[in-house]
């Protein structure tokens, strides 16, 4: 089977048949970390949730915070409302994290320098935070793994290289290697530590082991990844290696590889090996590896081998594409690795042995069915917070458990969080949205994101056009929304002169009749993007394009038309932030005459901010009323406006441009924070689409930025008649 069928039966599972199977993971809570540092800890410090795990009563979370060193501890005794249990210093960076009982072994890295790696495992008492025992493990640590029975723990002493000495590569000293210490009942019994030497086994630096990953299965056998090494080496319980293997390479055809702010899937990689982070073992005989890639490689997918090297199963760009079809592809990752699948989980639901596939840079968990491990099936994608480092499974309680590990507060963005989800008898609730059905001419996904203005048509369907952050592929999408979730059934390249558009900002958008369309443009002049009103016909070529008129172009700055909608003759454009000319906290809607060509607006009042701005991100037409969103730039915990609101229709009155503008009134129709947070998830920041269909049903809809800085989540949801 191809890799494009294998995606097309994927996301058909996905977008139909997950939805209407009994059983379904449900995002349920998020945890922001800087809930655990606020009575202890500046909050405006990094802080940041990475590997966790929980205690055998699954009823408390732990996660390593490197960046504050430091234990974060969640109370998920009830798992809608995770509340926050503090944090306990280390002695350290702490790189990995295991728990049995109510003991934390955590592995801490104290080196000085590359050249002088060291670092110690520190067992911790979670109900006190004291320390009961150390050992020091003569090296950086990295992953840790505790055997099922509590026999020993295993540890992946990496000694990472400089990527900054030399030529960045392998076969910088000291060498890593594998760290084995017994347990006696919750204790670590330092006096047992033994190494296993890894040097001389992979083909590549062999003097120079780069330990990353480990797990142990049912016979007490350690996998460890040698990720810049491309291997893979399984160690007896007794130190001894038992068996080893390359992770090999793959060729990839139809693959994105260039960072050209478009959604090609149009190139090929030959030879790149896997360079696998994460793995787990499957049972006692399969192995499955998350191929992120590092010094050489990242095959974006994963791979389950058998335990003698054999490959049992390959995802190819299959999972690429999937994540694609959902939005959440990565473009300014196309040159590199692309979704760089980091982390996996295995574990057992519903009497059926699951993967839980993470995409680091796509933000997203796929979640396989691996009862045939030559064959698993993808059954759910589902939405993680940014950047999704590690995860915890606790079937017992049906949850699983992400930790997301990129904190945006030096951006003034989105903080880490730890979600949580829950297997439940109920349809999934992501995506919203997923293009599976169509395809490129080569058969490769129709990828998108970055959301903006949308529109009704006559036939109940909804027309959506992405902005410039997609600045070499602008396109208007057709969604049908009697799916669910909704389906993208048709895509148009908007070009000019047959080639793609370039210098233009599409924000709004309304059906011209004939297959046609008009199409705001925000501009930004200082980049020679003109604000701009362009009909499009349904080949996509640009037709026609109306600049702005010399009054409007005196008073314009660079935050433009957001919205587009037709009332009779007239276009109207909600202006999102006040121009030169605009009282304090006043827009303009700005009017064009299709008919006569003349030019006039109106003044809405919008709401002032404490923090950041505010403004207009939508307008659109129905019935006695006009729309329009209005939003702050704020996301998560300080969101505060996310609304709609409506104006009388015959407030819509355009005064010619140099006279006094009418102010029309508003009236406020619905809070949209409570529908932001109703899967589970933060407030999401751009609100940037709302489309009425003839029967009065609203479809809203989130800018997803290109899933730069950004999760990659879009919300498409309807709020019921308006």
């Amino acid at each position: 089977m191809n890799n494009h069928v294998l995606a097309a039966t994927a996301a058909f599972a996905l977008a139909g048949g997950s939805a209407n199977a009994e059983m379904n993971f449900n995002r349920i809570a998020s945890f922001a970390t800087p809930l655990n540092i606020a009575d202890s800890i500046d909050t405006k410090r990094e802080t940041s949730a990475e590997i966790i795990a929980a205690t055998s009563d699954g009823m408390t979370l732990v996660y390593t915070d490197s960046p504050l060193g430091v234990l974060g501890l969640i109370d998920i005794t009830d798992p809608r409302n995770p509340l926050p249990l503090g944090i306990i210093t280390l002695d350290g960076e702490p790189t990995s994290v295991a728990v049995s009982g109510r003991h934390a072994f955590v592995a801490v890295n104290t080196s000085e320098s590359y050249l002088r790696p060291s670092g110690h495992l520190a067992v911790i008492n979670i109900d006190d935070g004291s320390e009961i025992s150390r050992c020091d493990i003569g090296g950086q640590p990295d992953s840790v793994a505790l055997d099922g029975t509590g026999g020993f723990i295993s540890i992946a002493i990496e000694n990472e290289r400089n990527e900054d000495a030399g030529d960045g590569r392998t076969g910088q000293m000291p060498e890593g290697d594998l760290v084995m210490i017994d347990l006696v009942g919750e204790m670590a019994n330092c006096n047992t530590l033994r190494r296993v030497n890894l040097t001389g086994i992979a083909e590549v630096s062999p003097e120079d082991p780069e330990p990353e990953f480990v797990d142990i299965n049912g016979r007490g056998e350690t996998i460890v990844s040698l990720q810049e090494n491309n291997h893979l080496v399984i160690v007896a319980r007794d130190g001894s290696v038992a068996g080893h293997f390359s992770a090999g390479a793959v060729n990839l055809s139809a693959v994105d590889t260039d960072e050209e702010r478009a959604l090609t899937f149009d190139g090929s990689l030959n030879g790149v090996v896997r360079e696998p982070d994460a793995v787990k073992w499957l049972g006692d005989n399969f192995i499955v590896t998350a191929n992120e890639g590092d010094m050489d490689g990242g095959s974006r997918g994963f791979t389950i081998f058998s335990r003698d090297g054999t490959i049992a199963y390959d995802s190819g760009i299959s999972f690429e594409y999937a994540v694609a079809e959902i939005g959440h592809y990565p473009e300014r990752r196309s040159g590199n690795k692309g979704v760089e699948p980091e982390s996996i989980e295995i574990a057992q639901f519903s009497e059926r042995p699951l993967i839980f596939v993470g995409s680091e840079r796509g933000s997203v968990v796929g979640v396989y069915d691996a009862s045939d491990p030559a064959n698993p099936e993808l059954l759910q994608l589902l939405p993680s917070g940014i950047g999704p480092e590690g995860f915890v499974a606790i079937p017992d309680r049906n949850l699983l458990v992400t930790a997301n590990e990129v904190d945006l507060i030096e951006d003034g963005g989105v903080r880490s969080h730890v979600m949580i989800f829950e297997l439940q008898d109920a349809p999934a609730s992501y995506p919203h949205l997923t293009s599976a059905g169509i395809s490129q001419p080569n058969g490769s996904p129709v990828g998108w994101g970055a959301i903006s203005g949308m529109a009704a048509d006559t036939d109940g369907n909804i027309w959506a056009v992405n902005d410039s952050f997609y600045g070499l592929q602008p396109t208007i999408f057709k969604i049908d929304t009697t799916r669910s979730p909704a389906r993208m059934v048709d895509h148009i390249r908007v070009s000019r002169g047959g080639f793609p558009a370039q210098k233009i900002d599409m924000e709004g958008i309304v059906p011209a009749g004939n297959g046609s369309f008009w199409v705001a443009s925000e501009g930004r002049t200082d980049r020679l993007i003109p604000h701009a009103i362009l009909r499009v016909d349904a080949g996509g070529e640009i037709v026609e394009e109306i600049g702005l008129p010399a009054e409007l172009n005196a008073v314009e700055r660079r935050f433009g038309f957001e919205g587009l909608t037709k009332m009779g003759d007239v276009l109207w454009m909600a202006v999102q932030r006040e121009w030169a000319d605009d009282p304090q906290d006043h827009v303009k809607l700005v009017a064009y005459n299709t008919a006569t060509g003349d030019w006039g607006a109106v003044l809405y009042p919008k709401a002032s901010a404490d923090v950041g701005w505010v403004g207009l991100s939508e307008i659109t037409a129905h019935g006695d009323f006009v729309y329009v969103i209005e939003r702050d730039n704020q996301i998560g915990t300080a969101a505060a406006i996310k609304k709609i609101y409506r104006i009388p229709a015959a407030d819509m009155a355009p005064a010619p441009l140099g006279e006094t503008l009418p102010l029309v009134s508003k009236e406020e129709v619905r809070d949209l924070i409570p529908d932001l947070l109703s899967t589970g998830g933060y407030v999401l920041e751009k609100v940037e689409g709302l489309a009425i269909l003839p029967d009065g049903t609203a479809w809203v809809s989130t800018d997803n930025d290109g899933v730069d800085d950004h999760s990659g989540e879009t919300m498409f949801f309807t709020i019921g008649k308006i």
